[in-house]
């Protein structure tokens, strides 16, 4: 019986240390450095529907271009990244997805992003963001996962537009993203 009792009374700090260790090691395993990492970066459409142009209309907005809703339009963008504001600042990578109207009376689009790192640091690793934008305010946006560095990634973006050299085609956002892995 004596025995018994002893394994009773060791079971409980055994237990402890085992899911204190599993958890350490699940979190390191994760490729997680602990704390936020945050990039800041500008994002780069051309829309002007040229050969250069970076992003294209799939559907158009129910009731036309002059439908402030957007509601309705699809799009596909393969937009750069950069280090500056500036259009000829160095590419730092790619944000290639989608964009649809999804609101009946403010504009909004439901986006899903892929940023791809093709310089720097991060080259070869992506962020996926999704989420819902509204130009013209700060938009808070949620990084849903990565790969590469980025593995099992998760935080947020919030992006602002800028004033563009070249209003009629070219959009310009400032990003900084959050982001723990």
């Amino acid at each position: 019986m004596a025995s018994l009792h002893g394994a009773t009374v060791l079971l409980p700090p055994l237990l402890l240390f085992s899911l204190l260790f599993f958890s350490s090691a699940d979190a390191a395993g994760a490729g997680g450095n602990g704390g936020p990492t945050h990039l800041h970066f500008y994002f780069h459409e051309l829309y002007s529907g040229g050969p250069n142009g970076t992003t294209v209309q799939l559907a158009p907005a129910r009731g036309g271009i002059n439908n402030a809703s957007f509601f309705g339009m699809a799009g596909v963008v393969d937009d750069m990244l950069r280090e500056g504001a500036d259009p000829s600042s160095r590419l730092i990578g790619r944000a290639q997805g989608l964009t649809v109207g999804s609101s009946l009376s403010d504009g909004a689009l439901t986006t899903e992003l892929n940023f791809v790192f093709t310089n720097g640091l991060y080259n070869g690793s992506t962020l996926q963001v999704f989420g819902r934008a509204l130009l013209g305010t700060v938009m808070e946006r949620p990084i849903v996962g990565g790969t590469g560095t980025f593995r099992m990634a998760r935080g947020y973006t919030l992006s602002k537009m800028l004033k563009s050299p070249d209003p009629n085609t070219l959009l310009i956002l400032e990003y900084d993203a959050y982001v723990w892995y």
